[in-house]
């Protein structure tokens, strides 16, 4: 996927899958593994991705427990 034509509604899906992935207990180079395969990613574009989660604290961050 081209990190240019992936929506805010697809990053924000791959982030929070990312970060669940993470809160299961997945190691963290694991998680990202799956999701880079799961979405056909590079690890650039990911490593972009997560740092504009947890810039804007998209969904899971900003939840309430």
């Amino acid at each position: 996927m081209n990190l240019r034509t992936l929506t805010l509604k697809q990053r924000k899906s791959i982030f929070q899958a990312l970060v669940k992935a993470q809160d299961q207990g997945i190691p963290v180079p694991e998680s990202k593994r799956r999701i880079i395969d799961k979405y056909h990613l590079t690890p650039e574009q990911l490593e972009l991705i997560e740092e504009e989660g947890l810039e804007k604290e998209w969904p899971p961050l900003n939840e309430q427990d």
